[in-house]
């Protein structure tokens, strides 16, 4: 059992990215943010990259699966070892395969091998439970949104946009006590962000990312494509609803006929107006939009954006937080939910039956 009271949690994340390994030390008791501790990050190699991305869509009973998971418990046992001061840890894996209305949700990695080599409570497999139960499995901060909501002491709503492989975004009413009450949260994925540019980027020039949106700045966007990837069912369904990185194999084949800054600009054009549709299925309008995740770094990406929606649109710097820790952060606060029986996800962020808390908890 955590001691009463405040604790020390370490949070890791590896996204739908595949960049590498972020990992975040947090104070907290489950309900709020007391402090924020030391974080670090660490990069897969180009080997420990291809070995997960060859897994992709994959489910348990693969080679290539095991292979992933190896690589994941690795690179995390390798980072999260240079923290000491960690009562708990907070471990989501890397997510291979999700289909929260068919096989279910993967990700690989196992809390079971990292508390033993690292003597520490481990708590993983966080969206199980929530798909069993009947949610999407996903997204899984909002929950911690909400406490950022109430750290940052917001006089209105407020919307998180996390831009990583997939884009999610969280609306927050902080005038409610906790995050499961009806009202508090709304939360779903809103479709690709990154991980198509990403793509991109490395299949036609053996790039990882479009370094701060210079490609795409150059070339001029097909607005006719981005409508007509506008039309997939997808934006057309309620929230909460959920994605996999790979649920829009085709995008790529659609900019195919494109030269490099156009395909570029156009795949950063779609990423922008998902999130503008995503916005419409508001229950009003917040008083801004805090962007997370790597494409807060676009500033073509951003400037975009901040065409598209009515509101103002900032870094989460801007709100005191570190946009490239708050989703390992995110994973240390439910951490401590998770050991101390709180919720973890609720109707509006899952669309779950009721609020639960997931996860798993292996002590070494």
């Amino acid at each position: 059992m955590l001691k009463a009271g405040p604790v020390w949690a370490l949070g890791c994340m590896s996204g739908t990215s595949l960049d590498g390994v972020d990992a975040a030390l947090l104070q907290t008791d489950g309900h709020q943010i007391i402090d924020f501790g030391e974080s670090r990050y660490r990069a897969y190699t180009e080997q420990e990259r291809a070995v997960i991305a060859h897994a992709l869509g994959l489910w348990p009973g693969y080679e290539e699966v095991n292979e992933a998971a190896e690589v994941v418990e690795t690179a995390h046992a390798t980072l999260l070892s240079e923290f000491e001061d960690a009562d708990v840890i907070g471990f989501h894996g890397q997510t291979l395969a999700h289909d929260p209305r068919g096989q279910g949700t993967h990700q690989a990695g196992s809390g079971d091998v990292l508390a033993e080599v690292l003597q520490r409570p481990v708590v993983w497999d966080f969206r199980t439970t929530d798909v069993e139960m009947g949610g999407e499995g996903a997204p899984l901060a909002p929950f911690y949104h909400f406490a950022c909501a109430k750290f940052m002491e917001a006089e209105g709503p407020v919307v998180f946009l996390n831009l990583g492989g997939v884009g999610n975004l969280t609306w927050v009413d902080p005038q409610y006590d906790t995050p499961e009450e009806e009202g508090a949260l709304l939360a779903f994925d809103s479709g690709p962000a990154n991980a198509p540019l990403n793509d991109l980027m490395f299949q036609r020039r053996g790039e990882t990312f479009d370094q701060n949106g210079e490609l795409a700045a150059d070339g001029d966007v097909d607005e006719d494509l981005v409508g007509d990837f506008l039309e997939a069912e997808y934006f057309y369904r309620m929230p909460p609803k959920s994605l996999d990185r790979n649920d829009f194999p085709d995008v790529l084949e659609r900019v195919g006929y494109l030269d490099d800054a156009d395909a570029a600009a156009t795949l950063t054009a779609i990423c922008a107006a998902s999130v503008a549709r995503a916005m419409e299925h508001l229950p009003g309008t917040p008083t801004g939009v805090l962007v997370t995740g790597g494409g807060r770094k676009n500033p073509t990406l951003m400037a975009m954006l901040a065409v598209l929606l009515d509101v103002p649109v900032a870094p989460v710097e801007d709100a005191g937080f570190d946009g490239d820790m708050l989703e390992a952060q995110a994973f240390a606060f439910l951490a401590v939910r998770v050991m101390r029986g709180l919720p973890t996800s609720c109707p509006a962020t899952t669309g779950v039956s009721m609020p639960i808390g997931g996860g798993q908890i292996s002590r070494p």
